[in-house]
């Protein structure tokens, strides 16, 4: 398993500097929606020329204008960029071609996707799909709804399907009911950058994730 860190809400500035103290204890980074819904692709332009040799997602949600959003992301350096997984199914399919053709990773947010797209949205072996807990649904006291999720999904998990990734509200506590699922990619955000101590939480959850890979 790799441990991803989500940065959202702050700065360009701000997630770059909280990436550098857990730099050895991540895998992915992630410039969120929000830095760039806020920032634009300028955050995608300062993180990968702050960290050069990281694997880095462009959590842009895309939900139309695929080529166009996702060859932005990638001209910017993203080695991963996400698609809406209720989106139509030619903006998926879309997403899946481009990110193929420049040899980059497309990943799926599973997040309110309708039932009647999951066998399509887990029959994409060189993709990544995301079990997703929404921050509003953190908020409102949602974390138990990865219980739900495990049971969701479950049928539709295979080992030569695309690799999994979980997120939402992640903490040490909660990642044993997770590693059931044995998700390729574990999201963090708050867990580590709102933590009293972010380097010691990212070095807790990164022993923990790797200790199960």
């Amino acid at each position: 398993m790799k441990l991803q860190l989500a940065l959202d809400r702050m700065t360009i500035h701000e997630a770059i500097a909280i990436a550098e103290i857990v730099r050895p204890y991540v895998d992915w980074l992630e410039v969120g929606t929000s830095l760039i819904k806020e920032f634009g692709m300028e955050s995608l332009r300062q993180f990968r020329q702050a960290f050069p040799d990281k694997f880095i997602v462009a959590d842009i949600k895309t939900f139309d204008n695929a080529a166009y959003e996702f060859s932005l992301c990638f001209d910017y350096g993203a080695d991963a960029a996400t698609v809406i997984g209720a989106a139509p199914l030619v903006t998926i399919e879309t997403c899946k071609r481009i990110a193929a053709e420049r040899e980059r990773l497309c990943m799926i947010d599973l997040l309110n996707a309708p039932s009647k797209q999951l066998p399509f949205l887990f029959d994409s072996p060189h993709t990544a799909v995301c079990i997703h807990i929404s921050k509003d649904q953190q908020e409102q006291g949602g974390h138990g709804s990865f219980e739900h999720s495990i049971e969701a999904y479950t049928p539709f998990l295979s080992s030569g399907g695309p690799k999994l990734a979980v997120a939402g509200g992640i903490t040490s506590d909660s990642l044993p009911l997770l590693q059931t699922l044995r998700p390729d990619v574990v999201i963090v955000g708050t867990g580590i950058t709102q933590a009293v101590d972010p380097l010691a939480a990212a070095k807790a959850l990164y022993q923990s994730v790797h200790s199960h890979s």
